[in-house]
C-alpha cells in the first residue's frame, strides 16, 4: 500500500463520507426518538393497513424493544441504500475516473506496481466503511442511551453492525470488481452498481407477497439477517461470515483483474 496515495484519496473521499454520515445521524436520531410503546401500537396499526408497503422496506416486524424498533426502521433500507450510494461515489473517484481520464498513466509511471495501487484504493474504501460503521454504532448508542437509558441491547447491536459491515464490504467489493473489469466508464460503474440496486429491488419485491418469495433464495442480500444476528442465531452469523468471505474474494479478484488487464491509457 502506498501511504501517500492512501492519504490523498482518503482526504478526497472525506467530504462525501461526512455528508452521508450527517444524513445517517439525522435519520438515526429521528428514528430512535420515535421509539415509544404507544407510538409502536399506532405504527403497528399502520403496518396492518399497508402490509405490502411496510414489508417492501423491511419494516414488517412488530417492534416491542428499542433494538427491534431500530432494526425495523433503520436496517431494512436506510443503512444500506445510502451506503451503496457512497460506495458508487468512492469507486468512481478511486478507479473509474482515473481510468476514464487517462490519469492512471501518471500513477503507473511511479515506482508502484498495479497491485500496490489497487490495494491502496481498496484500503481507502475499507477504511471509510469501517470508520462509518464505528460512527453509526456510536450514534446509535449515544442517541439510544441519551433518550432511553438502559433500553438498548449492546451485544445485539454489535452483532448486527458487524453483519452490516460485512454487507457493506461485499457490495463495495462487487462494485470495485466491476470498475476493474470493464474498460467503458459507464459499464465499469453501473454493472456493479446496477447489480447492487437489483439486489435491493429483489429484496423489496420478495417481501411483498408469497408469489415472489423465491427471490430470497437467489439474492445475496438475504445473507444479512439482522433479526437473526440480534437474536444470536447461528445461521445468521454464518450468513454474515459468508458476506465477509465474499467481500475478501471480490476485492482479491478485483486486484488480480486490474493487475492483468490491458489498460488503454
Amino acid at each position: 500500500m502506498n501511504k501517500t496515495l492512501f492519504a490523498k484519496e482518503l482526504r478526497a473521499n472525506l467530504f462525501v463520507s461526512g455528508i452521508i454520515a450527517a444524513v445517517l445521524a439525522m435519520y438515526i436520531g429521528m428514528i430512535i426518538s420515535m421509539f415509544d410503546p404507544k407510538l409502536g401500537e399506532s405504527l403497528d396499526l399502520m403496518m396492518q393497513s399497508m402490509p405490502e408497503i411496510f414489508a417492501a422496506f423491511g419494516m414488517s416486524t412488530q417492534a416491542t424493544t428499542l433494538i427491534d424498533f431500530m432494526l425495523n426502521y433503520l436496517y431494512g433500507f436506510l443503512l444500506t441504500i445510502f451506503i451503496l450510494v457512497l460506495i458508487l461515489i468512492m469507486v468512481n473517484k478511486l478507479m473509474v475516473r482515473y481510468l476514464d481520464r487517462g490519469a492512471m498513466a501518471y500513477l503507473l509511471a511511479t515506482p508502484n506496481s498495479r497491485t500496490r495501487i489497487a490495494l491502496t484504493m481498496v484500503g481507502v474504501m475499507v477504511t471509510v466503511l469501517v470508520a462509518l460503521i464505528a460512527v453509526v454504532t456510536a450514534l446509535e448508542v449515544g442517541f439510544g442511551e441519551g433518550m432511553f437509558p438502559g433500553e438498548l441491547d449492546f451485544e445485539a447491536l454489535a452483532r448486527v453492525n458487524a453483519g452490516l459491515l460485512a454487507l457493506w464490504l461485499a457490495l463495495a467489493g462487487l462494485c470495485f470488481l466491476s470498475a476493474c473489469l470493464f474498460s467503458n466508464a459507464t459499464a465499469a460503474l453501473w454493472v456493479g452498481g446496477g447489480l447492487g440496486i437489483l439486489f435491493f429491488l429483489m429484496q423489496m419485491v420478495s417481501k411483498v407477497g408469497d408469489k415472489f418469495e423465491f427471490l430470497q433464495n437467489i439474492n445475496p442480500l438475504t445473507l444479512f439477517d439482522y433479526y437473526g444476528l440480534a437474536a444470536g442465531d447461528a445461521s445468521a452469523v454464518g450468513g454474515a461470515v459468508a458476506l465477509a468471505a465474499s467481500a475478501v474474494a471480490l476485492f482479491a479478484a478485483a486486484v488480480v483483474v486490474f493487475d492483468r488487464r490491458n489498460l488503454s491509457i
